[in-house]
C-alpha cells in the first residue's frame, strides 16, 4: 500500500522537513512487515499564483491513479488516532493506495474537495501547511504502530 502526500508548496530545509522525513522513514521501515508503505511526498507549486483552481489542477495531475483521495481540511471529519489507523488498515486490506492532499494558503478548491473519497480534519483551527505535513506524517507512523500492536500509542 503506497501512501502519497500531495502538498502545495515547496518545503525547504527546515526543522519541519526533518520531522516529516523522520516520521515517513519510520512509517516506511516499520510498515513493511504489515503491508504499509512506502510513503512519499509530492510537492506542487503554482508559480504564477493563479489560486486554488490552478493548485487543484496541479494536484490532480500529481495524484496516483486509483488511489483513495483524502483531503486535509478543517471541515473534514475529526477522528481519533485508533479510528484513523482502522481506516488506513481497511484501505491496506482492500489493496488500495492512498493520497493525502494538503492545499495551499487558501485551502483546497471546492471541486477537488468534492472529488475526495474522504476529508480529514486535525481540528477546527486552520494550521500552516508545513505543520499539517508534520502532523500527518506522525499520525501515519502512529497508525502503523497501532496496527502493528506496538506500545507507541498509549490510551
Amino acid at each position: 500500500m503506497k501512501v502519497t502526500i500531495c502538498a502545495v508548496g515547496r518545503l525547504r530545509k527546515s526543522p519541519e522537513l526533518a520531522l516529516i522525513e523522520d516520521y515517513l522513514d519510520r512509517f516506511t521501515k516499520a510498515g513493511r512487515a504489515i503491508g504499509l508503505g512506502p510513503a512519499s511526498v509530492i510537492e506542487v507549486e503554482d508559480k504564477k499564483n493563479l489560486g486554488m483552481e490552478a493548485e487543484a489542477a496541479l494536484i490532480e495531475r500529481a495524484l496516483p491513479a486509483g488511489a483513495v483521495v483524502v483531503t486535509l481540511d478543517e471541515r473534514g471529519d475529526l477522528v481519533s488516532s485508533p479510528e484513523f489507523a482502522t481506516r488506513l488498515g481497511n484501505w491496506r486490506d482492500a489493496a488500495r493506495d492512498v493520497a493525502f492532499v494538503i492545499g495551499g494558503a487558501d485551502g483546497i478548491a471546492p471541486g477537488l474537495r468534492a472529488k475526495a473519497d474522504w476529508s480529514l480534519s486535525f481540528g477546527r483551527m486552520v494550521w500552516p501547511h508545513m505543520l499539517v505535513r508534520v502532523m500527518l506524517s506522525e499520525q501515519l507512523y502512529r497508525a502503523g504502530q497501532i496496527l502493528a500492536g506496538t506500545p507507541y500509542h498509549r490510551v
